[in-house]
């Protein structure tokens, strides 16, 4: 009841409360960003969702365009702007996620939504975790983000799909609002975000 019904009610509700709420800081945030990353505030990309089903995610814009004398984009870690560092260790970058939450395309909990050329990497088990909409944040977010390998990262989004419940998710919902507050997991050691998948690590 609560997984097929109950649980995309919430979800909408919930969104459209906290954009409602949250949007004086989402103008702000945008403004800020507009600025910092030459008027490109939102990062839009390609990610698998429900059934691996391609959506368009969308993200506040934390990272510049900034290349090499090549023409590459430079490293995470460079294009990284001060005030994306602090839109991504306080979590905002996530805020314009509800708008894809209200689409339907997400959840507030779940699997975080990943590349899709991550799809061809997974065994029959780490498939799992498109069982169920991506979300915000989940069960692998609050039991160590990005600091925690990808088999353990999928372990936990399995275990989530697994033992889908409201309670579970109520769990996640509260648990996620302490660990941003710590910013615990933000990063890999010695990385800006996270290293790719490569399907063995």
């Amino acid at each position: 009841m609560y997984k097929n019904h109950l649980k995309r009610l919430f979800d909408f509700s919930i969104a459209l409360i906290g954009l409602i709420v949250l949007s004086p800081l989402f103008i702000v945030v945008t403004i800020g960003l507009y600025f910092a990353n030459q008027g490109k505030p939102f990062f839009f990309q390609a990610r698998p969702g429900l059934n691996e089903k391609i959506f368009k995610i969308i993200k506040f814009k934390t990272m510049n365009d900034k290349k090499d004398a090549d023409g590459n984009l430079l490293s995470d870690a460079d294009r990284l702007t001060p005030i994306g560092s602090f839109v991504r260790k306080t979590s905002l970058d996530e805020i314009p996620q509800l708008i894809n939450v209200l689409k339907g395309d997400m959840s507030l909990i779940g699997p975080r939504p990943l590349l899709p050329e991550y799809l061809a990497l997974y065994n029959e088990t780490q498939k799992k975790r498109h069982l169920v909409r991506p979300g915000i944040t989940g069960w692998a977010q609050v039991n160590g983000r990005n600091a925690i390998s990808w088999e353990k990262k999928f372990e936990l989004d399995v275990w989530y799909v697994d033992n889908l419940s409201f309670v579970t998710d109520l769990k996640v919902f509260f648990t996620t609002f302490a660990k941003v507050f710590k910013r615990e997991g933000i990063s890999q050691t010695g990385q800006a975000t996270m290293e790719a998948f490569n399907g063995k690590n």
